[in-house]
C-alpha cells in the first residue's frame, strides 16, 4: 500500500480515538489537570544601586557596581487549597544571598499589607546566587566586610521587591493547577570539588556517575490549561560570570529567566502587568559550576559573557521541554511546617550519623581553605591553599590560637581555623529548617550551599520521613537566610573550599538529616512543630563607612542628559550603538519600575520604547568624571530582528543638588538609522 493511501486511514483513525479520548496523551493541551488549586503569579524589581557598591558573593574589595547590563527581579508564585484557607508561596530572587534581615523585613511588611496570610512556615524566599548583584544587606558583619558595610537603599530595593512580588501573586490567585515535570540537563554544570566528591560512599556516588546532578525539575502553573508560569530547579552556581565583571546581572539563571519572559513569552517588564513568570532556582548547587572548563568564566567558550547567555539557555531549553511535555498532574493537599534550629549546639543521635555513634556540632568557624576560594570559580589570595595540610603557617596559628579552647579545634577538625566567626557573632547560628508540600511533590529548603550527595541525603531523610518517592523531593538551598556550605562529613575530612565554609563542623550534615527528619515527620502526622529559638534582630547593629551621594554636578560645557559622544549616523544589525551623556549618580533614583535608558523606534510621529536596561542587548556604564560630574554610557547591540528605521537612545538620570534636593532629567542621542 502506498504511503498517500495510509494518510487518510491514519487520520480517521486517529480522530476516532481522540473522540474517544483514548490519546488525550499525544495532546499536552488536552491533557492538562484540573483546576484543584488556586495559583497565582507576580514579578518585580529588586535592583539594588548600580554604582560603588560592593558585590556580593566574590568578596573581592574592587569589584563593586558601575551600571546594569540586566535588572534583577523576584519572581513570585502562590498555591493555595481550593478554599483559600492552606497555602505555600515560593519566591525566588536574583540576589546572591537571602538573610535574615530580609527574610524579617518581608514578613514584617506582608503581615501590615495582608494579614496573617504568609507566615515563617508557608514562605520560602530562595536566591538564584548570582555573583553580580550589589551587597550590603545582611546584618552580620561577616557579609558586609567587602561591601564596606550596610547599604540601605539596596536592603530596600530586595525587600521591596519582594513584597510587590508576593502581593501581585496574592492578588492573581484564581483557579487552576499545578503539574510536576522531571528531567536531565548534562551540559551546564560540572563537579569544581572532585576529590572531596571521590571520598563519598560508592552508593553515594552510583547516583551520579558522571559527577554532577543531572536533574531539571519543573513546577508548571496553568490556567484554564495553558501555563501561566514555571518554576525550574537545577543546581549550577551562579558565576559564569567572573569577578572582574561590575555590571548588575542575574548571570545565567536571570538570563534563562528573561529569556524565557521577554525573548519568548514578550513580557513588557514595564507594563505593571505579570504576564508568563518563568523562574529558575537553585538546588544543590554547592560543588556545582556552570564553568565547563573549570577555570572562571570559561566553558564552554573563552567568553564569560557568552558563557552565561549559552548556560542560560540551556537550563531554558531544558524546562521548556519540560513544559511542552505537559508533566504528571500534581494532586493532593497544602501544607508547611518550620522551625529554628541553634546548628551550633545539635546533639546527633546515632541513626543519623553514620558510625553507630552520638556526635555534636560546632560553634561556626571558618578554615583557612575557605579563605583559598573556590579556584573554579572565584579563587582567594595565593597565600591559602585548598585542602587539608595545604596551610602549615595557618595550622600553627591554629594550634597556638586555640589551646585555650581544645574543644572547638577538636570539634571542626581536620578544619584548620582561619576564623571562628561564631563566637565574633560574625554568622548566624540559629537558622530555618523548612518542608514545604503541594500534592506530591516535597520541597525541603535550608540556608546552606548543598553538595549533591549532602542533597541526596537530605532528600533520603525527608523522603523517608514521609514516606513520598525520592523524585518527587527536591532540596532548595540558599533559602530563608545563609550560612554558608554544607557537606558530608566525608567531603568535610577532604577540606576544600566547601568543607572550609561548612561552617558548624563534620557533623553539620547529619544535624541537618535529624532537623529534617522531625520537621518532614510532623507535616506529615499534622502535627505541629516546635518554633524553635527566636532569631535575633539585629536591625540596630548596622555599620557602613562607605557615604552616599553628596552632589551632582555636570561636567563643564554640559547639561544634564547631553550628548558626549553621538551615535554614529547608520548601523547594520549585529553593530553596537555606543553614547555617552552628560550624567548624574544612579544611585539618587534606582527606577524601579522603569528604566535608565530607553532605545527607541521611531513610529509616524511618536517614538516607541523597543529595548531598556533590562535587555540583554543593552548596557550601562557608569564612570566619574572628575569629583562630581559622571559619564554615562549607553550601548545597544542590535539584534538581527530590528526592523530598518530610524531610532534614538534616550537617557534619564536624577541629579543630587547640595541642599540634597533630587531633581529629574531626561537626554536623548540624535538619531541613527538601522538597516
Amino acid at each position: 500500500m502506498r504511503l498517500h493511501r495510509i494518510r487518510p486511514a491514519l487520520t480517521l483513525a486517529l480522530a476516532t480515538l481522540l473522540g474517544a479520548g483514548l490519546l488525550t496523551q499525544l495532546d499536552p493541551a488536552a491533557a492538562a489537570p484540573a483546576d484543584t488549586y488556586l495559583v497565582g503569579r507576580g514579578i518585580a524589581d529588586v535592583t539594588g544601586e548600580p554604582a560603588e557598591r560592593g558585590m556580593m558573593g566574590y568578596a573581592k574589595l574592587d569589584q563593586q557596581t558601575s551600571g546594569i547590563h540586566q535588572r534583577q527581579r523576584s519572581r513570585a508564585f502562590v498555591v493555595a487549597d481550593s478554599a483559600g484557607t492552606q497555602r505555600i508561596a515560593l519566591v525566588t530572587v536574583d540576589v546572591g544571598q537571602i538573610f535574615a534581615s530580609v527574610r524579617q523585613a518581608v514578613l514584617k511588611r506582608l503581615g501590615q499589607e495582608l494579614g496573617g496570610a504568609y507566615t515563617d512556615a508557608n514562605l520560602a524566599i530562595t536566591a538564584t546566587h548570582t555573583h553580580s548583584g550589589p551587597g550590603g544587606y545582611s546584618h552580620y558583619s561577616l557579609y558586609n566586610i567587602t561591601t564596606f558595610g550596610y547599604h540601605d537603599d539596596t536592603f530596600k530595593a530586595i525587600v521591596n521587591g519582594i513584597v510587590a512580588s508576593v502581593k501581585q501573586a496574592h492578588q492573581d490567585l484564581a483557579p487552576g493547577s499545578v503539574s510536576l515535570g522531571k528531567g536531565e540537563l548534562r551540559d551546564a554544570s560540572v563537579n569544581r570539588s572532585r576529590r572531596a566528591f571521590d571520598r563519598n560512599p560508592a552508593a553515594d556516588k552510583a547516583y551520579f556517575p558522571e559527577g554532577i546532578d543531572p536533574r531539571t525539575t519543573l513546577l508548571r502553573f496553568d490556567r484554564g490549561g495553558q501555563p501561566i508560569g514555571a518554576l525550574n530547579f537545577f543546581a549550577t552556581h551562579g558565576t559564569s560570570l567572573r569577578g572582574d565583571h561590575k555590571l548588575i546581572s542575574g548571570d545565567n539563571k536571570g538570563y534563562a529567566s528573561y529569556h524565557w519572559e521577554r525573548d519568548v513569552s514578550g513580557v513588557d517588564y514595564l507594563s505593571g502587568a505579570p504576564g508568563f513568570v518563568a523562574a529558575f532556582a537553585q538546588t544543590s548547587a554547592g560543588d556545582m559550576s556552570p564553568n565547563l572548563a573549570l577555570k572562571p568564566g570559561i566553558g564552554p567558550t573563552d567568553d564569560h559573557i557568552a558563557n552565561t547567555k549559552i548556560i542560560g539557555e540551556r537550563q531554558f531549553a531544558a524546562a521548556k521541554r519540560l513544559l511542552d511535555n505537559g508533566g504528571t498532574a500534581v494532586a493532593g493537599s497544602i501544607g508547611s511546617r518550620l522551625s529554628f534550629v541553634d546548628l551550633s549546639n545539635v546533639t546527633v543521635d546515632q541513626r543519623f550519623t553514620g558510625d553507630g555513634q552520638q556526635h555534636k556540632t560546632c560553634g561556626a568557624a571558618m578554615g583557612a581553605s575557605f579563605a583559598a576560594g573556590s579556584t573554579e570559580d572565584g579563587p582567594g589570595p595565593d597565600i591559602f591553599k585548598e585542602g587539608v595540610g595545604n596551610n602549615p603557617l595557618i595550622e600553627l596559628v591554629t594550634k597556638a590560637r586555640y589551646q585555650a579552647s581544645p574543644e572547638l579545634r577538636a570539634c571542626q577538625s581536620p578544619k584548620d581555623i582561619l576564623l571562628d566567626t561564631g563566637a565574633l557573632g560574625l554568622t548566624p547560628k540559629i537558622l530555618p529548617v523548612q518542608v514545604l508540600k503541594i500534592g506530591q511533590f516535597y520541597l525541603a529548603t535550608l540556608a546552606k550551599e548543598t553538595t549533591i550527595v549532602a542533597g541526596l541525603r537530605l532528600r533520603q531523610t525527608v523522603a523517608a520521613a514521609t514516606g513520598a518517592p525520592l523524585e518527587n523531593v527536591l532540596v532548595s538551598g540558599y533559602t530563608n537566610d545563609y550560612s554558608g556550605y554544607l557537606t558530608t562529613p566525608e567531603e568535610y575530612d577532604q577540606q576544600d573550599y566547601e568543607g572550609g565554609h561548612t561552617m558548624f563542623g563534620r557533623w553539620a550534615l547529619p544535624a541537618y538529616q535529624q532537623e529534617f527528619a522531625r520537621v518532614a515527620g510532623d507535616l506529615k502526622a499534622g502535627r505541629a512543630t516546635s518554633p524553635g529559638p527566636q532569631v535575633p534582630d539585629l536591625s540596630g547593629s548596622k555599620w557602613t563607612v562607605q557615604p552616599g551621594v553628596v552632589m551632582d554636578a555636570p561636567p563643564i560645557g554640559y547639561k544634564f542628559g547631553d550628548t558626549v559622544t553621538p551615535p554614529a549616523a547608520a548601523y547594520n544589525r549585529g553593530q553596537q550603538v555606543k553614547v555617552e551623556f552628560a550624567g548624574a549618580h544612579p544611585n539618587n533614583n534606582l527606577h524601579h519600575g522603569g528604566s535608565y535608558l530607553e532605545v527607541q523606534r521611531q513610529e509616524g510621529d511618536r517614538w516607541k520604547r523597543i529595548a531598556d536596561d533590562g535587555d540583554w542587548s543593552t548596557k550601562l556604564h557608569w564612570a566619574r568624571w572628575g569629583i562630581a560630574a559622571s559619564r554615562v554610557t549607553v550601548t545597544w547591540d542590535v539584534p538581527a530582528s530590528a526592523q530598518p528605521g530610524k531610532y534614538r537612545i534616550v537617557y534619564s538620570g536624577d541629579a543630587k543638588a547640595l541642599s540634597t534636593k533630587i531633581t529629574s532629567f531626561t537626554g536623548a542621542s540624535p538619531e541613527f538609522t538601522v538597516s
